[in-house]
């Protein structure tokens, strides 16, 4: 093959590939340059819409990747490359990671309906899966709780997202629901008033709503009464425990028996 031959061939391949291969640069860069703004406008969008941090950074790698590997799969159709075979490739490669990853894959879609909707925050107390806990961090893939005993508690966020949740932070007051019981030879309006001033004069507990003591039940051996303070969401188990504390002096002072189980034994005469 002579000088003029090469030659020809060079020009020949530069003919049929040189405009591809510059249309793949120009793709490429025009690509790349459009790539950046959507992620500039999606991040944008997620800091105004206050989403988490942590998902902020998945999803935008995310969609930075499929957008990287769209633009490769559009360069290869440019210069020629079958691109059916990548994309069926990236097919199987999806359903075979889906199904390997399906309990992952739910915690993390759950851990995003979290995180987008927002039914519980960091510092909220909830009760969830059987478990009641403060919200610790919230994770993609699970949810963190502080249980009351300061015990750490980890939840998949894919049964968090699907199950019900009871949050008590949320309305900022909580109602204590206390019940005691007292004999029935107590009188029931000096046991009502005894028990209202133990609520009205603790400083924790709020005046709106107002307390509500209420008889509530004739049982077997003792008239109960249900006892209704509100307070902060806070000071729960301060008002919880101080009411009780406070509830059993009052009514030892008032001379009101709270009665108990009383053993009595019988002598067999010989």
């Amino acid at each position: 093959m002579n000088l003029d031959e090469i030659l020809d061939k060079i020009i020949e391949f530069a003919s049929v590939y040189g405009i591809k291969v510059i249309g793949a640069i120009l793709i490429w860069i025009i690509g790349s340059w459009a790539i950046k703004k959507i992620m500039k406008g999606i991040r944008v969008v997620m800091t105004k819409r206050d989403y988490d941090e942590s998902l902020q950074k998945f999803l935008l790698n995310l969609i930075n990747w499929i957008l990287k590997i769209l633009l490769i799969i559009t360069l290869l159709g440019t210069l020629g490359v079958p691109t059916t075979s990548f994309a069926a490739i990236i097919a199987a490669a999806g359903l075979a990671i889906g199904l390997a990853l399906q309990g992952s894959l739910g915690n993390f879609a759950g851990g995003v309906l979290i995180m987008i909707f927002k039914p519980i925050k960091i510092g909220d107390l909830i009760e969830a899966q059987g478990e009641i806990g403060v919200v610790k961090e919230i994770e993609i893939f699970t949810t963190k709780l502080t249980g009351l005993s300061n015990k750490e508690i980890i939840i998949p966020n894919g049964a968090l997202s699907n199950g019900n949740i009871v949050n008590y932070t949320t309305e900022g007051t909580r109602r204590v629901d206390l019940t005691f019981g007292v004999g029935y030879d107590s009188d029931i309006k000096k046991t009502k008033e005894v028990l209202m001033n133990v609520l009205t004069s603790h400083p924790l507990v709020l005046k709106d709503p107002a307390p509500t003591v209420n008889v509530s039940a004739l049982a077997d051996s003792s008239v109960n009464f249900a006892v209704r303070p509100w307070s902060k969401a806070e000071d729960y188990w301060t008002v919880y425990f101080d009411v009780t504390e406070q509830t059993k002096e009052a009514l030892d002072a008032a001379g009101i028996e709270i009665p108990y189980p009383h053993q009595v034994e019988i002598k067999k005469q010989g």
